[in-house]
């Protein structure tokens, strides 16, 4: 008698335990569903991968609830009364699999289509960088094809070079601007490359005020970064594609053979308990 309402009670909380699950996991698919945007990509692709990444939890149910039955027919050899959940847990099994089976392709191509988006907008902002750069360059060409402009620019020359200059003979500006947080780390390398060949200070400061060796720098430091942001959408892509794709289909298989052997084997339990109340 105590082995008997052990098992009754084993059975109710496997299959309550199983039944909350199911029941959670279709209350997260109604919330995930709105706001409701199917035509956009982003909202499909984040859907797909909240389904994917709960989809373990119904077949975690789906287990509890027939090893509750199965308790049931161990303790008393049928069972219990009250109303059956396999068949509608079966069926439920059979259309997680078939959703499950959709995204898999779904998901991969949002996600090609997603990743070749991120890449046309990373190439068109760095096209539009190296027009602003170009621009730039040719209007600093420009001015300097004025006499007033050339003027303008070698005074600047002259008064950057005698600021570095004192900067460098003086040596407590010197230790303040190597160790202060605001200057750049750039230009603190140049502060001490002059430092020690204090002759190059002309050489360098061509450098610095040469319009097109900027511009080409600049253009350089542009392209890294679109390459450098191609291939990190594109790899997150593959990541996220590969990772979801695969996981959906695993969850397809796994639920499919859940629902169609389980649907198969009530079917032929119900045909072969017909059979046997033929024969009587």
């Amino acid at each position: 008698m105590v082995n008997q309402l052990n098992g009754i009670n084993t059975s109710r909380t496997l299959k309550v335990a199983g039944i909350i699950l199911m029941l959670s996991f279709m209350l997260d698919f109604v919330i995930l569903l709105f706001p409701f945007q199917p035509t956009d990509k982003g909202w499909q692709i984040s859907l797909a991968t909240a389904l994917v990444d709960r989809g373990i939890v119904p077949m975690v149910g789906l287990g509890l609830l027939f090893a509750g039955y199965w308790v049931d027919a161990t303790n008393d050899g049928g069972v219990s009364g009250g109303f059956d959940l396999r068949l509608p847990s079966l069926i439920f099994s059979s259309v997680l699999g078939l959703i499950f089976l959709l995204i898999f392709p779904l998901h991969l191509n949002n996600i090609r289509q997603a990743s070749n988006q991120a890449v046309a907008e990373i190439t068109r902002r760095a096209d539009q960088d190296e027009a602003v750069v170009t621009a730039r360059l040719n209007q600093g060409l420009a001015v300097l094809g004025t006499e007033q402009g050339k003027a303008a620019f070698d005074k600047q020359k002259a008064e950057l070079k005698t600021r570095i200059t004192e900067l460098i003979k003086d040596e407590q500006k010197y230790k303040l601007a190597i160790e202060s947080p605001q200057v750049d780390p750039s230009e603190k390398e140049i502060l001490k490359k002059l430092k020690a060949n204090p002759q190059e200070v002309d050489k360098l400061i061509d450098q610095q005020v040469d319009f097109q060796s900027q511009a080409d720098e600049q253009k350089r430091q542009i392209r890294e970064r679109k390459e450098a942001g191609e291939k990190q959408a594109r790899d997150g892509a593959w990541k996220s594609g590969l990772r979801i794709g695969i996981s959906s289909l695993l969850l397809s298989i796994g639920y499919v053979i859940i629902g169609w052997t389980g649907l198969r084997g009530m079917g032929a339990t119900k045909g072969g308990s017909g059979r046997k109340v033929a024969a009587r």
